[in-house]
């Protein structure tokens, strides 16, 4: 049985306040258009302790800082996509 891609969003005032607020918007969008859904798991962590250099979120076990709302859907595309050898 194959795992789920996981997705995990910082939630701590900081990051959310810096973008992680629309990033989260962002994600269940692409998620959603994409059919994919039911075939993720997203979640919200609380502060992990990376304030200086958010917002923060990480995909599948590789974190990533610094994370423009923009930039979100090319970060999951390059994740998700079946086409990607890399991708899980």
């Amino acid at each position: 049985m194959k795992t789920k891609p996981v997705i995990e969003i910082c939630m701590g005032s900081s990051c959310f306040s810096r973008g992680n607020a629309l990033s989260l918007e962002r994600v269940e969008s692409y998620l959603q258009k994409t059919g994919l859904l039911e075939e993720v798991e997203l979640k919200g962590r609380l502060c992990t302790g990376n304030c200086a250099s958010g917002p923060c979120m990480s995909i599948n076990n590789t974190s990533y800082s610094q994370v423009h709302p923009d930039a979100v859907e090319d970060l999951l595309r390059y994740h998700l996509d079946a086409r990607n050898p890399e991708a899980s």
